[in-house]
């Protein structure tokens, strides 16, 4: 029953890097890893949920900070070891800083230049001691 699931190319620790891109601006929202569970799981509840590497468990996007990434559609690159999700980002805010995307800073002039402004702060967003969804 979950036979495309074994048609991915998981890596040595059995992860996949999977993209969150906004399904209708495009604009990539951030990078994290999928294990075959989150992968299966995110299907069947079209939500976006990953594998937290530095925690060791499964991590469902806004489960801390209700910025919930809704599921419109899946694609697999040609070498079968990507994946992109095309996601609505509820709360507009995608990564931990406060910001849409994790993708802020342009690089120019030899350094990183932030150039998106935090929506909302951190510390309004996650409870005390949490550095991240």
């Amino acid at each position: 029953m979950n036979d495309w699931l074994d048609e991915i190319n998981w890596d040595s620790d059995g992860l996949v890097p999977a993209i969150a891109q906004d399904h209708q601006t495009g604009r990539v929202l951030m990078m994290a890893w999928m294990n075959r569970d989150a992968l299966a799981l995110t299907a069947s509840e079209n939500r976006a949920i990953y594998w937290s590497r530095s925690r060791g468990k499964l991590w469902r996007k806004g489960e801390e900070s209700g910025h919930v990434q809704k599921l419109h559609e899946l694609r697999l690159d040609c070498d079968a070891d990507v994946i992109i999700l095309k996601v609505e980002q509820l709360g507009g805010i995608a990564c931990h800083t406060g910001r849409e995307s994790c993708f802020y800073r342009v690089f120019e002039n030899g350094a990183w230049k932030t150039v998106d402004a935090v929506i909302k702060d951190p510390k309004a967003i996650y409870a005390e001691g949490h550095s991240h969804d």
